[in-house]
């Protein structure tokens, strides 16, 4: 099984040069005359840092989209009109987080798309991620779009991306028109992966069949629909058997897995007490957390509490490999709480001041124990891995973000 080193290594070339936007969309960064130092050091060793959940786009491909473009490419977050930014202005907010490198993907959103149109999209973006990653490869790397509405069509482009453009696997969404994942259509293109040694990163776009539901105050289609998505897409590859028949498929879960991870020992007991809601001719290989141990997650999930979480359920037991990969958040747009002024916390969640007081101090209290912890209270139960002093490295690497 390969391990986190591996995929970082697979994935350290790649970038940049036309114009681009991340899930928090980027805000203007303080120009520096110097990279700063990375800020991150395991056993007196620099680690390099990797961000594997990066967003852009390309007007190139927006071109294709006619008068509506903005609409269906960017997000409705606040700063979607400086999405489109210059290369140099993400180098400076890179190094002002002190980011090593980036790994870019772009969110479909051409699935509904006919074959033509959206192979073309594809094509142009794939082409425009290679470039930018031929610029800078010690700064950028990228996941290539596909077409995954056209399943044969995503083979070719999924091949072509990474034996010929350099690109380091795929992003895709959590499902592709109401066709889960783990349909067999699907099956070419994770054999594809598969055989390549390349991985998927599964971001989820929401859960459309929810829109009333989740419509209201809230942004209820993003906060619960989008991890909800990768929890149902993640739960349909382990109980309809795709990992079994892919054992060597790698995914990369966003934000840090949906809601699965936290509750996955109930996947364990479903088809224990409700059998008649599981299917007699699926006999899967191990119990479906084991499942998870295969699975990467990324830490874009905002708290340490919920980044130890991950990290204890990323952890194999007798195979001491961390498969929690960074995903820093930006001080713009989803991810810029943390830098809104209190008064408009207040308005937005209707709280007292000194509720909102306690409640950083409380994370911030939460930040810094796992640094007191001894190394025993951070062992495994299951294993002979201790990850203290990895844990101790990510959480002083949040601590300097924020």
């Amino acid at each position: 099984m390969a391990t986190r080193r591996d995929f970082l290594k697979a994935g350290a070339t790649a970038a940049a040069g036309i114009v681009f936007c991340s899930c928090g969309l980027v805000h203007n960064a303080e120009a520096q005359q110097s990279r700063q130092k990375l800020p991150v050091s395991v056993s007196g060793k620099r680690v390099k840092t990797i961000d594997i959940h990066s967003h852009c786009h390309f007007r190139e491909a927006g071109a294709l989209l006619g008068s509506n473009a903005d609409k269906v490419q960017l997000p409705p977050v606040n700063g979607a009109a400086e999405a489109f930014i210059e290369i140099d202005k993400r180098l400076a907010a890179m190094d002002a987080q002190a980011v090593d490198m980036e790994v870019l993907s772009i969110n479909p959103f051409w699935y509904d798309r006919d074959r033509d149109l959206a192979g073309q999209i594809v094509k142009v973006q794939n082409e425009k991620l290679a470039e930018l990653c031929a610029s800078k490869p010690d700064r950028f790397a990228a996941f290539a779009s596909l077409t995954l509405q056209a399943p044969d069509l995503a083979v070719q482009e999924l091949e072509t991306a990474v034996k010929k453009q350099g690109l380091k696997g795929a992003a895709i969404g959590g499902v592709v028109n109401g066709v889960e994942f783990s349909d067999p259509k699907f099956h070419p293109v994770w054999a594809k992966a598969e055989e390549l040694g390349v991985p998927l990163f599964i971001h989820p776009q929401g859960v459309p069949e929810l829109n009333k539901r989740l419509s209201g105050n809230g942004w209820l289609g993003n906060t619960i629909g989008n991890p909800l998505e990768t929890s149902i897409a993640l739960s349909h590859l382990i109980f309809e058997g795709t990992f079994d028949r892919f054992p060597g498929l790698k995914v990369i879960a966003a934000h840090g897995g949906g809601y699965l991870p936290s509750y996955a020992d109930r996947s364990d007991h479903a088809c224990l007490v409700g059998p008649k809601g599981c299917n007699p001719d699926i006999q899967l290989k191990k119990a479906p957390t084991e499942y998870l141990k295969q699975i990467y997650f990324d830490s874009l999930i905002f708290t340490p509490a919920w980044k130890r979480l991950s990290l204890s359920m990323a952890i194999e037991p007798g195979r001491p490999h961390l498969r929690l990969l960074l995903a820093k958040r930006r001080r713009q747009g989803q991810h810029s709480w943390r830098y809104r002024s209190k008064a408009a916390r207040r308005r937005c969640m209707r709280k007292p001041a000194a509720i909102w007081r306690r409640r950083r101090a409380a994370e911030r209290d939460d930040a810094w124990a796992v640094s007191r912890r001894s190394r025993s209270e951070l062992r495994c139960s299951a294993g002979r891995f201790a990850p203290a002093v990895r844990c101790q490295a990510a959480d002083r690497w949040q601590r300097r973000i924020r």
